[in-house]
């Protein structure tokens, strides 16, 4: 028997005592239970979301330095530790096998991910093709260390020697080219895949799949171990780690926690599968709506720790998608207390004593209906949130009568519904930052990304924040949620929310007005957003594709289209300019991460002029 095992790592870009304290603890931990050897993330030691960080020579050199200060505790362990390694004149993402204090080598990854939020081709290059091993010189160590393609050769207690190879990450879903295959030629035994791989819908079930297949087709113990938390700012990491062998899942862990590390073992008989011990966690994320909690409400206690935060002020409307930010806070507090205690809660994330977290506020006009008002009121007080509430309606009427002067004219709602508008949400940003300012808090935004694709937002108004913790998910997702909580997570404050049409309640109440009647009904939102900004589809083509679903009538369907991808390129400039957001589905709008647009273009005129 081998007891090997895989930790998660909670690491900040550059916090370099910070990460190596984790490791330290992750390896110390590891063998007080007797683990022989032991899979660590990729890039644990500098944080993978450094970005163009990597571009300058003194993060390599520094990870070396934070390498050699870890071998003393490698003593009677063996450890893999990601880290970024220049050599050669060229930038590299490594793996580093250390056992007794011995660097043994260092695997360079051959296959970088550059797809979708990653763009590791940016910074690195890939181990060349075909493998092959090279040798670099340690200055620190005045060592000569085996690079590139290794598998490794090693005892454990004095029993027989075993071959342990490596796939990092982006390498293991690589199909018919992935490292793996060239490992099955060579016997290998064990193959470590240390990992940054991101949070989104679907991926743990994903996972799984591949690392039980892994270890069935390529016969052997698979062992994978994922970075956790919200590293950098905009990628949560879930944590994962898994451990298979011959087609069997033998160990997995609970994700999404809110401890700096976690390690778990299980012991392997290499010779025969039926004799390693199996113990797995049944617990997964099939249900999007405990994915959606976990995930933001871990990403946004790390986002406030890590930016030395005290707290989350929101403007809270008594809407979906404030609402839903208030739930998303109070579960951060619920859960976190709950797996760290009161105590370490408020260590860990250094806030002050008798704090209240979460500090909202009702800024109501004489658009604003008394239904949301006590919406918002009723949440707050049920989340134990601090609520205030007043009326901005005299800032507002400053501001449009020092344009009607300056115009000499008066304001209109049909002549100037757009800026009419607009003030009153800009008008509740100064106010709002003001408080968030005082009490050094982070101001969420409480953008959906339903509103994204078509720019339903004001500039320096409702887009006006720190971080927008829904940016990533559509508004009908939103609105699902909220029952959700209400009937699974027992808010019933939200029944208020959920008995109401989504509306920005900046027209007169006499209006009616409502979202979905500014824009179209949010299911044919999200239908057309799936095929022209996941799949870059046409207008001509999401027409064709639409139109056999019957969701509409079809001169309804081709308006709905036009004002789609309208709204979508004049918008751009919007989307520049949000506010930080988590990715959670397949895809998001972030121009910074994943979706790039021109900020000027010809708007798709020839193409919905053929409509």
């Amino acid at each position: 028997m081998i007891k090997i095992g895989g930790a998660a790592l909670n690491q900040t870009p550059i916090a370099w005592e910070h990460n190596k304290q984790n490791i330290i603890y992750a390896i110390e931990y590891a063998r007080m239970n007797g683990v022989e050897l032991l899979c660590l993330p990729e890039m644990c030691i500098s944080g993978y979301g450094c970005e163009d960080l990597f571009l300058s020579q003194w993060i390599y050199d520094t990870s070396l330095i934070k390498l050699t200060e870890l071998l003393p505790y490698t003593y009677d362990i063996a450890v893999c530790i990601g880290l970024p390694i220049f050599y050669k004149g060229t930038r590299y993402n490594g793996s580093c096998l250390i056992q007794n204090h011995k660097i043994l080598g260092i695997y360079i990854k051959q296959h970088l991910a550059n797809d979708g939020i990653f763009y590791e081709n940016r910074w690195f290059e890939p181990w060349p093709f075909p493998q092959k091993t090279d040798v670099i010189f340690i200055d620190k160590l005045q060592l000569n260390i085996p690079i590139g393609d290794i598998v490794f050769e090693l005892k454990f207690n004095d029993t027989k020697t075993y071959k342990i190879a490596f796939e990092i990450c982006e390498d293991a879903w690589k199909g018919d080219q992935r490292p793996a295959h060239a490992h099955l030629k060579r016997n290998v035994d064990i193959i470590l895949n240390p990992s940054a791989s991101n949070f989104e819908f679907g991926k743990s079930t994903r996972r799984h799949q591949l690392v039980v297949q892994s270890s069935s087709q390529f016969s052997c113990c698979y062992v994978y171990a994922n970075l956790l938390g919200n590293e950098s700012g905009k990628i949560i990491f879930d944590g994962e780690i898994l451990i298979a062998q011959k087609g069997k899942l033998l160990r997995n862990n609970t994700l999404l926690s809110f401890q700096d590390f976690n390690v778990i073992w299980t012991d392997v008989d290499i010779e025969n599968t039926e004799k390693s011990i199996t113990y797995f966690n049944n617990y997964d994320y099939k249900s999007q709506e405990i994915a959606f909690r976990d995930a933001v409400s871990l990403a946004l206690f790390d986002y406030m720790r890590k930016s030395k935060s005290q707290g989350f002020v929101l403007s809270l409307s008594g809407g979906a998608d404030s609402c839903c930010c208030a739930v998303l806070v109070a579960e951060m507090i619920k859960r976190a207390k709950l797996e760290l205690s009161e105590t370490y809660f408020l260590s860990k994330s250094g806030l002050k004593e008798n704090i209240n977290i979460l500090t909202c506020a009702y800024q109501g006009t004489t658009n604003s209906s008394e239904a949301t008002f006590v919406s918002a009121k009723n949440l707050a007080n049920s989340i134990d949130a601090t609520f205030y509430h007043w009326n901005i309606d005299t800032e507002v009427e400053t501001y449009t009568q020092k344009i009607e002067n300056v115009i000499n004219r008066k304001l209109t709602w049909t002549q100037d519904d757009l800026a009419l508008q607009n003030i009153q949400a800009r008008t509740r940003s100064p106010i709002i930052w003001m408080l968030a300012n005082t009490l050094n808090a982070l101001l969420i935004t409480t953008s959906n990304r339903s509103e994204g694709d078509v720019g339903y937002c004001t500039m320096d108004g409702d887009t006006s924040g720190s971080i927008a913790p829904i940016a990533g998910v559509d508004k009908f997702f939103v609105k699902k949620w909220l029952i959700w909580a209400q009937q699974e997570l027992g808010y019933e404050a939200l029944q208020f929310v959920n008995d109401m049409q989504p509306t920005a309640e900046l027209r007169p109440l006499e209006s009616h007005q409502t979202d979905e009647k500014d824009l179209m009904p949010y299911f044919i939102l999200n239908e057309i957003e799936k095929l022209a900004i996941r799949e870059w589809k046409s207008p001509k083509e999401v027409l064709e594709i639409l139109k056999q679903k019957n969701l509409e009538s079809y001169d309804l369907l081709k308006q709905h289209i036009k004002t789609f991808y309208r709204m979508w390129a004049r918008s751009q400039w919007k989307r520049e300019r949000y506010a930080p957001s988590f990715h959670i589905d397949v895809h998001n709008i972030d121009p910074r991460s994943w979706c790039r647009f021109p900020i000027l273009s010809g708007g798709f005129d020839e193409e919905l002029s053929k409509f």
